[in-house]
């Protein structure tokens, strides 16, 4: 799921471009210098070059005729990683999943900042030890960076940027009773801004579904109905599932399964590394009882 939406996260960030559009007009140099500082330390980040240069290496054995595990060994990269690149479309979902774990520490503070620095308080230093009473863990030098360009001039509206992979993966997984109003608000925003991934969320509930309902018998529609549309990572995650078939089906079927006795194994394994592999047998049997 997060790799389908990271790949379809400009989806999103289009959606939300137009609000932002507007704010920025109000007060159009600070906003974009500061917007172009951070497209500028997006761009350069060493992760999202390799993302590219990779995907341009994989491509080009692609077009000569190469095979997933004849890449994989001459660019020595993982099967996995092969296989991902090998079906990637472009260069760009590629670099919005390896930034997927890097988002700016100071997005959910930003109205506050500009909040307070709107009613004068522009003493940069205290607006950082106030950020940092409500959770934000960054240094002063982060808030100096994003607070600079405003020096003199108001701070233009701070308007909500696109949710995160994270959040909005979150929302696709949980139960839709369990989503707050604004959750649900922004999950059908983001629903309607991208046919994927609301095709990504219909899978996902139905796949829920059949797991919690045991209704293993819907599991070849399930898989046909996600082969039928273009999600590559849902694919890969079908192709799982049906070289395993017989496993997953007893899985989505039966009510007795092997995951107790799975958890006592890893019981025993996290037992065992615990004590450094110091104990002789005796005492990790003791050590099993007793816990």
């Amino acid at each position: 799921m997060k790799k389908t939406v990271a790949a379809h996260h400009g989806c999103v960030k289009d959606h939300y471009a137009g609000p932002g559009q507007a704010a920025a007009d109000q007060a159009p140099d600070p906003q974009q210098t500061a917007g172009q500082a951070t497209a500028a330390r997006a761009g350069n980040r060493a992760r999202v070059v390799r993302a590219r240069q990779r995907y341009e290496q994989v491509q080009k054995l692609k077009a000569e005729g190469k095979r997933i595990a004849a890449i994989a060994r001459e660019l020595r990269l993982a099967p996995g990683t092969a296989r991902r690149y090998f079906h990637a479309h472009s260069a760009d979902g590629l670099a919005a999943a390896s930034l997927a774990g890097w988002p700016s520490m100071l997005d959910d503070y930003e109205p506050d900042l500009h909040q307070r620095w709107n009613e004068g308080c522009t003493n940069i230093g205290q607006l950082h030890r106030e950020v940092k009473a409500l959770g934000f863990r960054g240094s002063y030098a982060t808030v100096y960076a994003y607070l600079a360009p405003f020096k003199g001039k108001a701070a233009p509206p701070a308007v909500p940027g696109p949710p995160k992979v994270r959040h909005v993966t979150g929302w696709i997984r949980r139960r839709p009773g369990n989503l707050d109003a604004d959750e649900q608000l922004k999950l059908k925003q983001v629903r309607a801004a991208c046919p994927y991934l609301d095709a990504l969320r219909g899978h996902v509930e139905e796949f829920a579904k059949m797991l919690t309902g045991r209704h293993g018998e819907r599991l070849d529609a399930w898989i046909a109905a996600v082969r039928a549309d273009d999600l590559p990572h849902l694919h890969a995650f079908a192709n799982g599932l049906e070289r395993d078939h017989a496993a997953v089906l007893a899985g989505l079927t039966l009510p007795c399964s092997s995951g107790a006795v799975e958890g006592k194994v890893g019981k025993i394994k996290f037992l065992k590394r615990l004590m450094f592999g110091r104990a002789n047998y005796d005492l990790l049997r003791k050590m099993a009882l007793l816990n």
